[in-house]
């Protein structure tokens, strides 16, 4: 059967889907990134919002019905849900993400977002008579490249200031006409953050959605994934490359295999933390692991006191990415050039 949707996620952008999908409404078993559709049940005045194809985000309206890919997220400061094992049509799921990842829910919520949207699972989206799914039309796999200078920026968790400091430093060397490409290799499915560092003047950007996953959450492919994106952006042969880890480095979605994966070639290290306590043992945590931080930035700098803890304390540069942005893309150029 064909139905008409209303919205289209951008997790599942790369398929390139109509507004007329077939559906195989049956129960099936069910896959982390398997193309689905669902109808909402309700609308939100927080977190109400899902992220379409194009990039543009849109408010979610009660019957709305939505074409996204199931998939499990463990957010500190969001949702936590699960892929399901099994599902048919009726079945009740959540909207886990603003980027359209769907699954069940977990837990009673967030306490200032609430509990995510709920939704009914109307059947699977198929291509060609085929459940479509999120991996089929990954990127290629190319060959390995020699890899630029890499700028690594993980954190505490997430909403650590990762992106911004990301985007600051891609913004501040763009500017210096150094030719920047921009990664994501951890998180949960949603275009946002690569569509921000191209504002911000990365030349090219990927993430591991494009090459077929839609959560780093416990992903055994995780670091393997992780080269084949910088592959894909070393071919094109950029000056350097910056790298946000979505979460936490001591979150679910992977976050060490991707540092543990790039130890040997990391340039400058960024550290995002929220505070003096987090800095310090970000700080130890990734000493022990052999991957220490060489800067410390997030909302721990928002004011001279934790800014003055940080260089007094730990020992290491401590600038506000907000208020310094100028100050921080020299300190990592000059970072850069220590790794020559």
């Amino acid at each position: 059967m064909k139905i008409q949707v209303h919205k289209i996620a951008s997790v599942v952008h790369r398929l390139g889907l109509g507004r007329e999908v077939e559906l195989i409404a049956e129960a099936r078993r069910a896959r982390e990134g398997d193309v689905v559709a669902v109808v909402a049940k309700a609308e939100k005045r927080t977190y109400g919002e899902l992220e379409l194809a194009e990039g543009r985000m849109a408010k979610v309206f009660r019957g709305d019905v939505i074409v996204g890919a199931l998939g499990a997220r463990r957010a500190l400061k969001g949702f936590v849900g699960a892929c399901p094992a099994r599902v048919k049509p009726g079945a009740e799921l959540a909207l886990l993400n603003l980027g359209g990842v769907i699954g069940v829910p977990r837990g009673s919520g967030h306490h200032d977002l609430g509990a995510p949207c709920p939704v009914e699972f109307l059947g699977f989206v198929a291509v060609d008579g085929r459940v479509a799914r999120v991996p089929s039309v990954a990127v290629p796999r190319g060959a390995r490249a020699a890899m630029p200078p890499l700028v690594v920026v993980s954190g505490t968790c997430m909403s650590s200031g990762k992106t911004r400091a990301a985007c600051e430093i891609i913004h501040e060397l763009a500017g210096r006409g150094i030719a920047i490409h921009g990664a994501k290799l951890t998180g949960v499915a949603c275009r946002r953050d690569l569509l921000v560092m191209e504002d911000h003047g990365a030349r090219r950007t990927a993430s591991f959605m494009d090459f077929g996953l839609v959560s780093t959450v416990r992903s055994r492919a995780i670091a393997r994934v992780g080269r084949d994106v910088l592959a894909y952006l070393a071919a094109d042969r950029p000056d350097m490359i910056v790298i946000e880890l979505g979460d936490g480095v001591m979150g679910d979605y992977g976050v060490m295999e991707i540092l543990r994966d790039l130890r040997g070639g990391i340039g400058a290290h960024v550290f995002c933390a929220t505070d003096p306590v987090g800095a310090w043992g970000g700080r130890e945590f990734l000493a022990r692991e052999g991957i220490p931080p060489d800067v410390i930035t997030g909302p721990c700098t928002d004011t001279i006191a934790g800014v003055d803890f940080v260089r007094k304390n730990l020992g290491l540069p401590a600038v506000n990415a907000c208020s310094h942005a100028r100050e921080l893309g020299r300190l990592v150029l000059k970072l850069m050039e220590r790794q020559r």
